[in-house]
């Protein structure tokens, strides 16, 4: 697999591309839970295959390089991700899981895209895992999608480089009390705990897809509603957490900072960080974050580096 900072992309995987559709790459036909019964008979389908099983329904998209990464977290001993290709492959013939690629003016996209598909769920139940996968899950339009995929990346990268790194949520659920409206944070939770000082992390991710600009003013009126009326534990956080908004690229953060400020929302003594896809891939993330701060002399908003030591690997 190739590491992080071999990756030299000029442009994130995960950006949204001209005229970009998503595209079937699973089995068709049927294939019924008899079948991948008996391969677990078997021995075809293991614990191996469980646990990859297990992951995708935590974070319902996923990349193969993603599963790869966190399953050498997790201590497992792969030795390559073709061997992981080849398991993914066993459940997709028997249809546990499903997968897509993206087609764009660019040309096929280099990765696949792999979630639940309906003997996964059955698979589940059976383990008393919790899942709530349906099949319409499967038509999310290529922008959600992404932005999962960009989250995923956020985490991932908090799990390998971050000291401070104690644990994630793959899908946070915030309230707006206000306006009564359950909303999730699109690229996830991580939390962090450094000198007994625990940081809650939210991230929200943002893609060009079109209309994106009115979706993220009415996503960031949420999120003012949600932190003008936080009580502590209000959705599980013992204080206020952290934004961290994910562009896809420099110029797309100065885009969204410009809605940010139109939206002219308060978020009660919160500053709210900036990063894109391709600053998750630094050897450090001491230095991935971004603020756009006020310079008094010109009068005028500009980006700053936000030192974070919190976000060492030590």
């Amino acid at each position: 697999m190739v590491e992080d900072s071999a990756i030299k992309a000029p442009k994130s995987p995960f950006a949204m591309r001209e005229n970009e559709i998503k595209v079937f790459d699973g089995k068709d036909g049927y294939s019924s839970i008899d079948r991948v019964v008996n391969k677990i008979d078997m021995g075809v389908i293991n614990e191996l295959h469980f646990q990859i099983l297990e992951i995708i329904n935590d974070f319902g998209f996923i990349t193969s390089r993603q599963i790869y990464q966190l399953l050498k977290m997790r201590g497992e001993e792969l030795k390559s991700q073709d061997k992981l290709n080849k398991k993914l492959e066993d459940l997709i013939k028997t249809k546990v899981i499903t997968r897509y690629y993206f087609e764009s003016s660019e040309g096929k996209g280099i990765y696949r895209v792999y979630c639940l598909d309906k003997n996964g769920k059955y698979l589940l139940q059976s383990r008393g895992i919790k899942t709530e996968w349906q099949i319409t899950d499967n038509t999310k339009p290529v922008y959600m999608i992404k932005k999962r995929l960009a989250g995923n990346q956020a985490i991932i990268a908090y799990m390998q480089k971050v000291g401070a790194f104690r644990g994630y949520v793959a899908n946070a659920n915030l309230f707006a009390k206000r306006q009564n409206t359950k909303f999730s944070a699109s690229g996830g939770q991580v939390i962090l705990v450094k000198n007994d000082i625990k940081v809650d992390i939210i991230f929200e991710v943002v893609r060009r897809n079109p209309g994106w600009e009115e979706k993220f003013m009415e996503k960031i009126k949420l999120y003012e509603n949600f932190y003008k009326n936080f009580q502590a534990k209000d959705c599980g956080f013992d204080k206020k957490p952290q934004l961290i908004i994910i562009g896809e690229d420099e110029d797309h953060l100065v885009e969204i900072f410009k809605d940010y400020m139109r939206v002219q929302a308060d978020l009660e003594g919160i500053e709210v960080y900036y990063t894109t896809d391709l600053r998750q891939l630094d050897e450090t993330l001491e230095t991935s974050l971004i603020a756009f701060r006020l310079n008094q002399e010109t009068g005028r908003y500009q980006k700053e580096v936000i030192q974070t030591p919190i976000l060492s690997r030590s």
